[in-house]
C-alpha cells in the first residue's frame, strides 16, 4: 500500500505541477522514450546480476505491496515460544526438546505458534541451533560465532534486491540521456523543416532526460532503499532470536533471556516489560 500511495504522490505531483505551468501533457507523452530507457534498464539489469539474484529480485518485488512481515505481535510471538522451549528445556533438561526439533510441524509447543512455524527460515534458525545444544559439542563462544557467520551471510543475501534495484536506478539517467541523445539526432536530420516538426522532436529529446531521472529518484531508487529496510528487519529478527538462544546458554533463567532478546529490539516494535510477561504466561 505505502508503494502505490509513494507512486501516486510522486506522479501526481510531476503531473500536476507541469500542468498549473502552462505546459501540455501531450508533449510528455513519449512511449518511444520510454521504451529505449526502460528497456536499456532491465537489459543492463540482466546483464549485472547473476540469474539467482534477478530470480530473487522479482521474488521481492511483491513485499514492497505487503511490507515488513515483522511487528510488535510477531517479536512477542516468538520471544514467547522461546521462552516455552527454555522452560522446557530448563525443567525436563534439553534432550527433552529432540521430538520438537525433529518434526517441529507436530509438536504442541511449536503448533501453539502458527505464524512463526510457516516462516522457515526463522524456524531453520531455530531447530538448527536447538541441535546443536542437544547436541552440547559447542560452548556459547563457538556457537556465537557460527551465529554471527550466519546472520551475516543472511544479510547479505536479503540485501541483493535492494542492490541490484539501486544499481538499476543509478544506471536510469544514463539512458535517459542515451534516449535524449537519440532525440538529438532526430532532430538534426529535420533541419530545415518545419518549424513545429523541429521543436517536437526537441521536447521528445528532453522528455528522454526527464523520464531517466524520474524514474531512477522517483520510483526504482526508493523501491531499492525500501527492499533494503526490509533485509534489515529480517536480520533484527534474527538477532532477537540470537541474543535470546545467548542469554539461556550462559545460565539464565528464561524470563531472564527473553528479556535480553527483548532489549535488542528496536523502539517501535518493542513490547514492554510487562506485555511481554502477560503474554508468555496467557500462552501456557
Amino acid at each position: 500500500m505505502k508503494l502505490i500511495i509513494g507512486a501516486v504522490i510522486v506522479f501526481a505531483s510531476v503531473i500536476v505541477g507541469f500542468t498549473l505551468a502552462h505546459g501540455q501533457l501531450m508533449a510528455i507523452w513519449q512511449p518511444v522514450e520510454l521504451l529505449i530507457i526502460g528497456g536499456s534498464a532491465i537489459g543492463a539489469f540482466i546483464i549485472t546480476n547473476p540469474g539467482k539474484v534477478v530470480k530473487k529480485t522479482l521474488g521481492a518485488i511483491p513485499t514492497l505491496l505487503k511490507g515488513s512481515k515483522y511487528n510488535k505481535k510477531s517479536y512477542m510471538e516468538v520471544l514467547a515460544l522461546l521462552y516455552d522451549l527454555f522452560n522446557k528445556s530448563r525443567k525436563d533438561g534439553i534432550m527433552s526438546l529432540e521430538a520438537d526439533i525433529d518434526d517441529p510441524k507436530q509438536s504442541p509447543l511449536f503448533q501453539k505458534y502458527p505464524k512463526i512455524l510457516k516462516d522457515h527460515h526463522v524456524m531453520d534458525f531455530i531447530t538448527d541451533y536447538l541441535r546443536l545444544m542437544v547436541s552440547g559439542s559447542m560452548n556459547p563462544f563457538e556457537l556465537e560465532n557460527l551465529m554471527d557467520i550466519e546472520l551475516e551471510t543472511h544479510h547479505h543475501e536479503a540485501e541483493l534486491p535492494s542492490h541490484a534495484l539501486t544499481n538499476m536506478s543509478d544506471g536510469l539517467p544514463g539512458f535517459g540521456i542515451v534516449a535524449a541523445v537519440l532525440g538529438v539526432v532526430i532532430t538534426m536530420g529535420s533541419l530545415g523543416g518545419p518549424v513545429q516538426e523541429i521543436g517536437a522532436h526537441v521536447a521528445a529529446a528532453l522528455v528522454g532526460t526527464f523520464l531517466g531521472i524520474l524514474l531512477a529518484y522517483g520510483f526504482v531508487g526508493p523501491m531499492g532503499a525500501y527492499l533494503g529496510h526490509l533485509a534489515k528487519e529480517d536480520a533484527k529478527f534474527l538477532e532477537c532470536i540470537k541474543v535470546c538462544f545467548l542469554a539461556t546458554l550462559n545460565g539464565y533463567s528464561p524470563q531472564v533471556a527473553v528479556e535480553f532478546g527483548r532489549k535488542t529490539l528496536y523502539s517501535t516494535d518493542r513490547p514492554s516489560f510487562q506485555e511481554l510477561e502477560n503474554h508468555v504466561k496467557g500462552r501456557k
